[in-house]
């Protein structure tokens, strides 16, 4: 028979283990760092506005990193690693070299962080916290950032070649890719929508100009006047690394106008445009509708975002909290 003190003792214990397993398998949430590291948000923002001032691109460039790390193996910042005996950088993939910016602001910011309250913020809640700074800095919603992410020990290079959505990409590849880290058609519809703002290179479209699936001629998707716009700054035989703008209309500023854009024929990249000219596909209701109501679009966007945000976190003992961004603690 066990006596009464001995069964409270082992009551007690259980408890403290399940608070601790609990605590290694803990959500995210947007207070996380209320208590080691309350003005963590602010010393983001602080430093994205500051580099704004010199690089109108930054923002776009900085929500893009995240995006490419959170389709490879979660929001770990793995993308921020540099090459090293042990690691393969994804900085290297193809959707990411000569393309990905921003790495020097991301450093800025933990420098910052590290100045306040050392050892406490990780890369991976940096990228994020970054996202929703650099989207409501330049006119676009806000959100509260869910945090409490690790940072990943290694890379994954192939990863980030087969799991990153291609601008070359149709709707059912793009559909697909999504769906692989639990995102939907609305998800798809409204992140897409980040490319109301920043540049993207020849190189990336320039296909749609003059020989678009082997044809010959261009997308036959493109708004003519448009596509002589692009000609213009895209020639057959320039440089691939020349930039147009993702938006013609408001290029810098966070809106809804890249939704009337894919209306009329105007989408820069192929995954752009297949939102809305792939015929009978559910993503045109939603290009309508975010085209139509500014504040539907933000909304759905915040909260995708916030979905994109939760794909495969590390958290409680896994991972680590990175003191560079660029390399694994004690590399």
């Amino acid at each position: 028979m066990i006596s009464s003190s001995t069964a409270s003792s082992f009551i007690l214990s259980t408890i403290l283990l399940t608070l601790l397993l609990s605590q290694t398998k803990a959500q995210l949430n947007a207070t996380f760092y209320d208590s080691t590291c309350p003005n963590a948000s602010t010393i983001v923002r602080s430093v994205i506005q500051q580099a704004l001032q010199s690089d109108i691109r930054i923002g776009a460039s900085l929500i893009r990193l995240h995006f490419h790390d959170c389709f490879v193996n979660g929001c770990d910042a793995s993308i921020l690693l540099d090459n090293s005996a042990n690691i393969q950088s994804e900085k290297d993939a193809g959707p990411n070299t000569n393309s990905t910016r921003g790495f020097d602001i991301v450093d800025n910011i933990k420098t910052a962080l590290e100045n306040s309250c050392p050892g406490i913020v990780s890369c991976a809640d940096i990228l994020a916290l970054a996202a929703e700074a650099s989207v409501s800095l330049q006119g676009g919603p806000s959100w509260s950032v869910l945090l409490g992410r690790r940072d990943s020990l290694t890379a994954n290079q192939a990863g980030a070649n087969s799991s990153i959505p291609s601008p070359f990409e149709n709707l059912s590849n793009l559909t697909s890719k999504f769906s692989a880290v639990g995102l939907d058609t609305t998800d798809l519809v409204a992140l897409s929508g980040a490319h109301t703002f920043g540049r993207a290179q020849c190189r990336l479209f320039v296909n749609r100009l003059y020989n678009f699936n082997g044809t010959g001629n261009p997308d036959p998707t493109l708004n003519s006047s448009y596509l002589t716009t692009l000609q213009q700054i895209c020639p057959q035989s320039g440089s691939g690394f020349n930039v147009a703008n993702l938006d013609l209309t408001t290029s810098d500023s966070f809106d809804n106008n890249y939704f009337s854009n894919l209306q009329n024929g105007q989408g820069l990249l192929q995954s752009d445009q297949e939102l809305f000219s792939t015929s009978g596909a559910p993503t045109i209701s939603l290009v309508n509708t975010f085209s139509g109501n500014q504040t539907a679009f933000f909304q759905s966007f915040a909260q995708s975002m916030i979905k994109m945000g939760n794909i495969s976190p590390l958290t409680g003992s896994n991972g680590e909290i990175r003191s560079d961004c660029k390399k694994v603690n004690g590399s």
